[in-house]
Protein backbone atom coordinates (compact mmCIF):
# COMPACT_ATOMS: atom_id res chain seq x y z
CA UNK A 1 0.00 0.00 0.00
CA UNK A 2 1.28 3.26 -1.04
CA UNK A 3 2.16 5.87 1.60
CA UNK A 4 -0.68 8.44 2.76
CA UNK A 5 -0.17 11.94 3.52
CA UNK A 6 -3.22 13.32 5.23
CA UNK A 7 -4.37 17.13 7.06
CA UNK A 8 -4.72 17.11 10.68
CA UNK A 9 -7.81 15.47 12.22
CA UNK A 10 -8.65 13.19 15.36
CA UNK A 11 -10.25 10.75 13.22
CA UNK A 12 -7.04 10.15 10.95
CA UNK A 13 -4.90 9.80 14.36
CA UNK A 14 -7.28 7.11 16.01
CA UNK A 15 -7.29 5.19 12.69
CA UNK A 16 -3.53 5.62 12.37
CA UNK A 17 -3.06 3.67 15.65
CA UNK A 18 -5.54 0.78 14.59
CA UNK A 19 -4.02 -2.83 14.42
CA UNK A 20 -4.85 -3.73 10.98
CA UNK A 21 -7.11 -6.85 10.90
CA UNK A 22 -5.21 -10.30 10.43
CA UNK A 23 -7.68 -12.57 8.69
CA UNK A 24 -5.99 -16.47 8.56
CA UNK A 25 -4.40 -15.70 4.98
CA UNK A 26 -2.66 -12.31 5.99
CA UNK A 27 -1.71 -14.18 9.52
CA UNK A 28 0.07 -17.24 7.36
CA UNK A 29 2.12 -14.54 5.41
CA UNK A 30 2.97 -12.93 8.37
CA UNK A 31 4.28 -16.19 9.63
CA UNK A 32 5.97 -17.09 6.77
CA UNK A 33 8.01 -13.90 6.40
CA UNK A 34 9.28 -14.20 9.82
CA UNK A 35 10.54 -17.56 8.89
CA UNK A 36 11.94 -16.35 5.96
CA UNK A 37 14.00 -13.44 7.62
CA UNK A 38 15.27 -15.84 9.68
CA UNK A 39 16.66 -18.26 6.92
CA UNK A 40 17.84 -15.30 4.84
CA UNK A 41 19.64 -14.06 8.17
CA UNK A 42 17.78 -11.10 8.65
CA UNK A 43 16.01 -11.34 11.97
CA UNK A 44 19.86 -11.00 13.69
CA UNK A 45 21.13 -7.49 14.24
CA UNK A 46 24.44 -8.60 16.05
CA UNK A 47 26.35 -8.51 12.53
CA UNK A 48 27.42 -6.32 9.94
CA UNK A 49 25.07 -5.82 6.90
CA UNK A 50 25.37 -3.34 4.00
CA UNK A 51 21.74 -1.95 3.00
CA UNK A 52 20.37 0.84 0.82
CA UNK A 53 17.77 3.01 1.62
CA UNK A 54 16.11 5.11 -1.16
CA UNK A 55 19.32 4.39 -2.72
CA UNK A 56 21.75 5.70 -0.15
CA UNK A 57 24.65 3.18 1.12
CA UNK A 58 24.10 2.34 4.77
CA UNK A 59 25.92 0.09 6.69
CA UNK A 60 24.72 -1.48 10.34
CA UNK A 61 27.27 -2.77 12.80
CA UNK A 62 26.56 -4.75 15.71
CA UNK A 63 24.12 -4.22 18.25
CA UNK A 64 22.44 -1.17 16.04
CA UNK A 65 19.26 -0.72 15.51
CA UNK A 66 18.91 -1.49 11.57
CA UNK A 67 16.15 0.73 9.48
CA UNK A 68 15.10 -1.65 7.18
CA UNK A 69 14.22 -4.71 8.74
CA UNK A 70 11.60 -3.28 11.15
CA UNK A 71 10.89 -0.82 7.94
CA UNK A 72 10.22 2.02 10.79
CA UNK A 73 13.60 4.00 10.59
CA UNK A 74 13.18 4.17 6.42
CA UNK A 75 10.49 4.89 6.53
CA UNK A 76 10.38 7.85 8.84
CA UNK A 77 13.55 9.18 6.60
CA UNK A 78 11.53 8.59 3.46
CA UNK A 79 9.57 11.62 5.09
CA UNK A 80 12.64 14.26 5.03
CA UNK A 81 12.62 15.91 1.64
CA UNK A 82 12.54 19.57 0.74
CA UNK A 83 8.93 19.80 1.25
CA UNK A 84 9.69 19.37 5.21
CA UNK A 85 13.00 20.66 5.63
CA UNK A 86 13.98 24.21 4.59
CA UNK A 87 17.79 24.68 3.50
CA UNK A 88 18.44 26.84 6.75
CA UNK A 89 16.78 24.38 9.37
CA UNK A 90 18.64 22.57 12.25
CA UNK A 91 17.62 19.56 12.78
CA UNK A 92 17.98 17.30 16.02
CA UNK A 93 17.40 13.57 15.56
CA UNK A 94 17.55 11.89 18.57
CA UNK A 95 18.03 7.78 18.95
CA UNK A 96 20.19 8.11 15.43
CA UNK A 97 21.04 4.61 15.36
CA UNK A 98 22.32 4.00 11.97
CA UNK A 99 21.95 7.74 11.25
CA UNK A 100 19.64 7.21 8.37
CA UNK A 101 17.26 10.07 9.31
CA UNK A 102 20.13 12.59 10.11
CA UNK A 103 21.22 11.87 6.81
CA UNK A 104 18.71 12.47 4.70
CA UNK A 105 17.65 15.69 6.81
CA UNK A 106 21.48 16.67 6.14
CA UNK A 107 21.24 16.67 2.58
CA UNK A 108 18.37 19.46 3.22
CA UNK A 109 19.15 21.40 6.44
CA UNK A 110 22.18 23.24 7.43
CA UNK A 111 22.90 20.92 10.10
CA UNK A 112 21.90 18.35 11.82
CA UNK A 113 22.80 16.86 15.48
CA UNK A 114 22.40 13.78 15.98
CA UNK A 115 22.83 11.95 19.34
CA UNK A 116 22.61 8.10 20.82
CA UNK A 117 23.17 6.50 23.81
CA UNK A 118 24.39 3.37 22.38
CA UNK A 119 28.56 4.12 21.70
CA UNK A 120 28.01 2.13 18.77
CA UNK A 121 25.47 3.79 16.93
CA UNK A 122 27.17 6.72 17.04
CA UNK A 123 30.36 5.10 15.90
CA UNK A 124 28.17 3.46 13.13
CA UNK A 125 26.47 7.20 12.20
CA UNK A 126 29.58 8.49 11.80
CA UNK A 127 30.95 6.13 9.72
CA UNK A 128 27.41 6.73 7.14
CA UNK A 129 27.80 10.30 7.32
CA UNK A 130 31.17 9.80 6.03
CA UNK A 131 30.07 7.18 3.38
CA UNK A 132 27.54 9.66 2.33
CA UNK A 133 29.67 12.55 1.94
CA UNK A 134 27.78 14.37 4.76
CA UNK A 135 30.05 14.55 7.47
CA UNK A 136 30.26 18.43 7.29
CA UNK A 137 26.53 18.89 8.29
CA UNK A 138 26.34 16.14 10.48
CA UNK A 139 27.19 16.64 14.37
CA UNK A 140 27.45 13.61 16.79
CA UNK A 141 26.87 13.16 20.45
CA UNK A 142 26.42 10.51 22.81
CA UNK A 143 24.02 10.30 25.50
CA UNK A 144 20.44 9.97 26.88
CA UNK A 145 17.97 11.54 24.89
CA UNK A 146 17.82 15.54 25.67
CA UNK A 147 21.16 15.06 27.78
CA UNK A 148 23.62 15.97 24.85
CA UNK A 149 21.69 19.50 23.44
CA UNK A 150 20.96 20.68 27.00
CA UNK A 151 20.29 24.66 26.06
CA UNK A 152 19.74 24.22 22.15
CA UNK A 153 16.05 24.80 20.38
CA UNK A 154 15.93 22.99 17.06
CA UNK A 155 13.63 23.72 13.95
CA UNK A 156 13.01 20.24 13.80
CA UNK A 157 13.09 17.08 16.06
CA UNK A 158 13.16 13.50 14.61
CA UNK A 159 12.10 10.71 16.69
CA UNK A 160 11.99 6.35 15.97
CA UNK A 161 11.31 5.73 19.94
CA UNK A 162 11.36 2.11 21.73
CA UNK A 163 7.94 0.96 20.99
CA UNK A 164 8.07 -1.29 24.01
CA UNK A 165 7.81 -0.79 27.81
CA UNK A 166 10.22 -2.21 29.86
CA UNK A 167 14.10 -2.10 31.13
CA UNK A 168 15.80 -2.65 28.05
CA UNK A 169 18.62 -6.03 28.55
CA UNK A 170 21.50 -4.15 26.39
CA UNK A 171 22.58 -1.48 23.80
CA UNK A 172 20.72 -3.55 20.98
CA UNK A 173 17.55 -3.48 23.02
CA UNK A 174 17.52 0.27 23.82
CA UNK A 175 16.21 0.64 20.96
CA UNK A 176 13.12 -1.46 21.10
CA UNK A 177 12.67 -1.07 25.00
CA UNK A 178 12.40 1.69 27.77
CA UNK A 179 10.38 2.28 31.00
CA UNK A 180 10.15 5.66 30.46
CA UNK A 181 10.98 6.87 27.44
CA UNK A 182 7.61 8.36 26.14
CA UNK A 183 7.10 10.44 29.70
CA UNK A 184 10.48 12.20 29.57
CA UNK A 185 10.55 12.79 26.08
CA UNK A 186 6.97 14.61 26.21
CA UNK A 187 7.89 16.64 29.28
CA UNK A 188 11.39 18.19 27.50
CA UNK A 189 10.25 18.57 23.87
CA UNK A 190 8.63 22.57 24.17
CA UNK A 191 11.96 23.52 25.75
CA UNK A 192 14.31 22.02 23.26
CA UNK A 193 12.18 23.27 20.16
CA UNK A 194 12.87 27.15 18.08
CA UNK A 195 9.78 29.53 17.69
CA UNK A 196 7.43 27.51 14.97
CA UNK A 197 9.32 24.70 15.64
CA UNK A 198 8.00 21.39 15.68
CA UNK A 199 8.58 17.63 15.92
CA UNK A 200 8.30 14.19 13.79
CA UNK A 201 7.70 10.73 15.41
CA UNK A 202 7.39 7.36 13.95
CA UNK A 203 5.18 4.74 15.49
CA UNK A 204 3.94 1.56 15.01
CA UNK A 205 0.96 -0.65 16.20
CA UNK A 206 3.50 -3.34 17.45
CA UNK A 207 4.10 -0.75 20.44
CA UNK A 208 1.21 1.10 22.36
CA UNK A 209 1.84 4.59 20.23
CA UNK A 210 -1.42 5.42 22.08
CA UNK A 211 0.00 5.86 25.38
CA UNK A 212 2.58 7.91 23.68
CA UNK A 213 0.48 10.49 21.91
CA UNK A 214 -1.21 10.94 25.24
CA UNK A 215 1.44 11.77 26.39
CA UNK A 216 2.67 14.90 24.34
CA UNK A 217 -1.00 15.92 24.03
CA UNK A 218 -0.47 16.14 27.76
CA UNK A 219 2.53 18.36 27.34
CA UNK A 220 0.31 20.73 25.45
CA UNK A 221 1.31 19.45 21.88
CA UNK A 222 -1.21 19.26 18.97
CA UNK A 223 -0.98 15.81 16.82
CA UNK A 224 -1.67 15.04 13.21
CA UNK A 225 -0.76 12.27 10.97
CA UNK A 226 2.00 13.29 8.51
CA UNK A 227 1.74 9.75 6.23
CA UNK A 228 0.90 6.33 7.24
CA UNK A 229 1.56 2.90 5.70
CA UNK A 230 0.17 -0.79 6.03
CA UNK A 231 1.81 -3.61 6.32
CA UNK A 232 0.56 -7.45 6.81
CA UNK A 233 0.82 -7.46 10.24
CA UNK A 234 1.41 -3.98 11.05
CA UNK A 235 0.57 -0.09 10.91
CA UNK A 236 3.33 2.51 10.49
CA UNK A 237 2.18 6.21 10.99
CA UNK A 238 4.51 9.49 11.08
CA UNK A 239 3.02 11.96 13.69
CA UNK A 240 3.56 16.18 13.64
CA UNK A 241 3.72 17.42 16.88
CA UNK A 242 3.44 21.01 17.29
CA UNK A 243 3.01 23.50 20.12
CA UNK A 244 -0.52 24.46 20.65
CA UNK A 245 0.60 27.79 22.51
CA UNK A 246 -2.10 27.87 25.16
CA UNK A 247 0.16 26.62 28.08
CA UNK A 248 1.60 24.24 30.19
CA UNK A 249 0.74 20.26 30.64
CA UNK A 250 -3.29 19.05 29.84
CA UNK A 251 -4.39 16.47 31.63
Amino acid sequence: MPDVTRASSEPAVRHALRPPPLPPLAALIGRSLALYYRLIGKDRYDDFRLEQVAGLPLLVTPSVFNPKVPRTGAFLAAQLDERRIAPDAEILDLGTGSGVCAIFAARHARRVVAVDINPAAIRCAAINAQLNHLEHRIELRYGDLFSPVREERFDLVLFNPPFLRGAPRNDRDRAWRSSDIAERFAAELAQHLKPGGAALIVLSTFGNAQFFLEQVRRHGFAVSVLAERRFVNERLAVFRLEPRGDGGPHD
